[in-house]
């Protein structure tokens, strides 16, 4: 699936209006409620006055934001635990730390929680669904088994809110991830279940975007690799390219799924070698023409990500971005409105002009309220949009183009002080949530009155 743009301008224009091929179709979008006002508050007037000054315009920006979907990851409810029948523990290099009371027990209680989280985002938005959160009544259905079926209750919910799933097979937590190896297994049994659990979760994530009319994204991460310095670093990379030739060996329309593989820099039990590496996937997904994952919290802590997107985009079908946040040497913090995540945010609007750019976001504290860390890490996505957005980039860009370096660093400086957050006001008072100062607010009321049930 490639970039898409609906404009009445060339490209290059300022201001192009993008139309994001992962938007739902028409029957997904959720009514938005009619505000009490049609006036905008003063203070956004007077923003989009101080903006227009600098040649950007805020009310563009603002309709530009509302075509950037957000994957909102399922596993940030329950700590990825899911709701197979077996009791295994959290493998594969992940870990939640933190034990907040009430987490998501069930499909209901963790829709429950999605509600009201959902409810305090601004904007439409995914849902992204990991394999072991289907619904199998009690049933110990193993992964190489899993069909439609048993994820038609989270595509009923979805399209009752007009929300569109995205999906992951899940390689760890399971006795045949115990080694820390899947796809690259050395015994060929185990490579197979795999590959079958792979290409079963290719046919949920068709099934998704053939009952929502928009591609539903399938991601492939495996834990695979070793703790020490591996004798042989060549066949583990062998088998596991056969073994994903094996699972994209079937062909879908680019209309129902979208492809992507996802690297990592290294993992608990895979510190000194990870077959799946950033090298590997990179040319792999070049290729095969499918999507590449570039999760924030997968690179060294040195590595800016960013810089990436101008590189990659041109070449693949789409780029996934998991937005997360690293902490040294933890991969899956809340999202933080930082520089590093301003300066994704300016490359992604950029690309995404002429680019198939897919946002999600990824982490798992199991420290704070879930529903809030939903919240805190989608709105802080946005807000970053948002600013980048409303960069003067043609003034910026004018100044470069005439070699201008004193005038390109004070305009990068100068859109720093710009009110974007008056902006950002009315975004959420549009989408009829609530603004930044109020929102903690109905997430207290949701923590305080519906999770004690649980306990």
């Amino acid at each position: 699936m490639h970039a898409r743009i609906v404009t009445s301008k060339p490209p290059g224009c300022r201001g192009e209006d993008i139309k994001h091929p992962l938007m739902p179709t028409r029957n997904l979008r959720p009514r938005l409620r009619r505000r009490t006002s049609n006036t905008p508050p003063a203070s956004f007037s007077a923003a989009a006055e101080s903006y227009s000054q600098s040649g950007v315009d805020a009310e563009h920006a603002l309709k530009r934001l509302s075509r950037f979907p957000i994957s909102l990851h399922c596993w940030q409810g329950d700590d990825v635990t899911g709701f197979e029948s077996r009791d295994s523990s959290l493998g594969g290099g992940i870990a939640v730390t933190g034990s907040h009371p009430g987490k998501a027990r069930n499909p209901q209680e963790l829709r429950e929680d999605l509600d009201a989280a959902l409810a305090l985002i601004p904007g439409r938005h995914r849902l992204n669904l990991h394999a072991i959160y289907g619904e199998f009544d009690g049933c110990n259905i193993d992964r190489n088994a899993i069909e439609p079926r048993h994820f038609q209750g989270w595509l009923d919910w979805a399209q009752s809110r007009r929300l569109a799933l995205d999906f992951n097979p899940t390689f760890f937590s399971h006795p045949l991830a115990e080694s820390g190896w899947t796809l690259a297994h050395r015994d060929r049994a185990i490579r197979d279940f795999w590959v079958e659990h792979g290409r079963r979760c290719r046919e949920i994530a068709a099934f998704f975007g053939r009952r929502q009319g928009t591609p539903s994204v399938n991601n492939v991460w495996i834990p695979d690799g070793s703790k020490d310095s591996p004798a042989d670093r060549w066949a583990p990379r062998r088998r596991l390219e056969d073994s994903l030739d094996r699972v994209f060996a079937s062909k879908f329309p680019h209309p129902h799924l979208l492809d992507a593989v996802e690297p990592k820099l290294f993992g608990l039990g895979s510190e000194s070698y990870v077959a799946g590496s950033y090298d590997f996937y990179a040319t792999y997904a070049l290729r095969r023409k499918i999507a590449l994952c570039l999760d924030l919290g997968h690179f060294h802590p040195t590595e800016e990500v960013f810089d990436k997107i101008s590189a990659l985009a041109p070449h693949l079908p789409a780029l996934l971005l998991h937005v997360s946040r690293g902490v040294r040497w933890d991969s899956d913090h809340v999202v933080l409105l930082n520089d590093p995540l301003l300066a994704v945010a300016r490359e992604v609007v950029r690309a995404a002009e002429r680019h198939t750019i897919v946002l999600g976001l990824d982490y798992f504290d199991g420290s704070i309220h879930r529903v809030s860390a939903w919240v805190l890490g989608a709105r802080n996505l946005l807000k970053a949009l948002l600013i980048a957005l409303l960069d003067p980039r043609a003034r910026i860009e004018a100044c470069e183009n005439a070699s201008d370096l004193t005038g390109r660093l004070f305009w990068q400086e100068a859109a720093r002080t710009l009110p974007w957050s008056w902006v950002w006001d009315e975004y959420c008072r549009r989408h009829n949530v609530p603004l930044d100062r109020d929102w903690i607010q109905t997430a207290r009321a949701h923590e305080t009155s519906v999770l004690p049930r649980r306990i």
